[in-house]
């Protein structure tokens, strides 16, 4: 399964693992993938933090981090030096209190919704260029930092300079075939083609007919790894049988013991279909697979206000969020959630599901073997 991504950035299977959640970073890597950090909801200082945890326990592999460089946001949200969420209207405000009011969801204890509205202030806050930059002045720090990705649009001109400089390995997420040449314009090394499938911001194209169109448009030059509705070798093999030189998985470790989810977040997981898993733009703004709830849909209704931009809508279904969690009501919880998820069923770790990956691949390719009239 050693393809040559796995070459140029160290890592022993084409296996990239995105998450928010540094065990999985670390166990994915330790594993022979290759993780990455999803650092767009981090502060600088929690970045910090978190990388040089990740540092003390891959056994000196490299890891990557994913930041989001969106080209359209709010502009005010990245110049003001007042609290962001005194930018949020007073209608939208009023709609989500109104709504979870309605369902008797209890706010957050004063102390607690401080200490939320701090991370996801200071988090969403660097859903912008600046923001981003400033996180990329931090994972920059750290040597086993060996690639950045940028999840939303092609990295800024200074930004590919720097990381060339720094010799690290610039990545990019697309949705379509005409974004895969405007990154390879850009000068980025490694495209995720990332079919709708996924969990996240995604586009509307599936990843079977996506990867082969962007395998054509970068050609030799960059390597194309392959996203969305990938949970088993048997996929593995089929993303590498369309060009691809490796997967990128997310949704499939969030059923994991190492994962960011609590108890109660896992078992609406377990129960959620792949069918429910639906792209709205509740979330961030921008449209973002997530497992549908009376929430995610109640922005969908008539009378609903406008999503407003990033990162402003991010700040005010977060806290939302926060209180949903702490009253465990499944009814109205919603998560990052690609189609895979029905294929979660029961709690495992994120070894045990590296190992069924690569046995499945093997398997796979048994089969196909077998079809060779040659091998007969």
């Amino acid at each position: 399964m050693r393809t040559p991504i796995c070459e140029k950035l160290g890592c022993e299977l084409p296996i990239f693992a995105f998450s928010h959640c540094r065990d999985v970073v670390v166990e994915v890597t330790k594993a022979g993938g290759f993780g990455v950090l999803g650092a767009s909801t981090f502060s600088p200082e929690q970045l910090e933090a978190e990388l040089r945890w990740i540092d003390q326990h891959v056994d000196g592999r490299p890891y990557g981090v994913d930041v989001i460089i969106p080209t359209k946001y709010d502009k005010e949200a990245e110049t003001t030096t007042e609290d962001l969420e005194k930018l949020i209207p007073d209608e939208h405000r009023a709609f989500m209190d109104r709504l979870l009011a309605e369902e008797g969801v209890p706010e957050l204890p004063p102390d607690e919704r401080e200490r939320i509205h701090k991370e996801i202030v200071e988090g969403r806050g660097n859903m912008t260029p600046d923001g981003a930059r400033r996180l990329l002045r931090v994972a920059l720090a750290h040597p086993q930092v060996k690639l950045v990705v940028s999840a939303l649009g092609s990295p800024p001109p200074d930004v590919v300079e720097e990381l060339r400089e720094r010799k690290v390995m610039i990545g990019a997420m697309c949705g379509k075939g005409e974004h895969a040449a405007r990154h390879k314009a850009a000068g980025v090394q490694v495209i995720v083609a990332q079919g709708t499938e996924a969990g996240g911001h995604t586009g509307d194209i599936a990843t079977m007919v996506l990867v082969p169109q962007v395998v054509e448009a970068c050609g030799d030059e960059v390597a194309v790894l392959a996203a969305g509705g990938i949970a088993k070798g048997s996929q593995i093999a089929a993303a590498l049988a369309l060009g691809a030189q490796g997967v990128w998985c997310g949704t499939v470790w969030l059923g994991t013991r190492e994962s960011e989810l609590d108890p109660f977040e896992k078992q609406v997981m377990f129960e959620t279909r792949s069918e429910d898993a639906v792209r709205r733009k509740a979330r961030t703004g921008k449209t973002v697979r997530m497992t549908r709830s009376k929430l995610s849909e109640a922005w969908e209704q008539p009378g609903a206000p406008k999503y407003l931009p990033t990162p402003l809508q991010g700040i005010l279904y977060n806290e939302a969020h926060a209180r949903v969690v702490r009253a465990k009501r499944k009814d109205l919880y919603s998560f990052p959630a690609g189609q895979v998820v029905g294929m979660i069923n029961e709690e495992t770790s994120v070894r045990d599901v590296m190992y069924r990956m690569q046995l499945e691949y093997l398997e796979t390719m048994e089969r196909l073997r077998k079809l060779d009239p040659s091998e007969s």
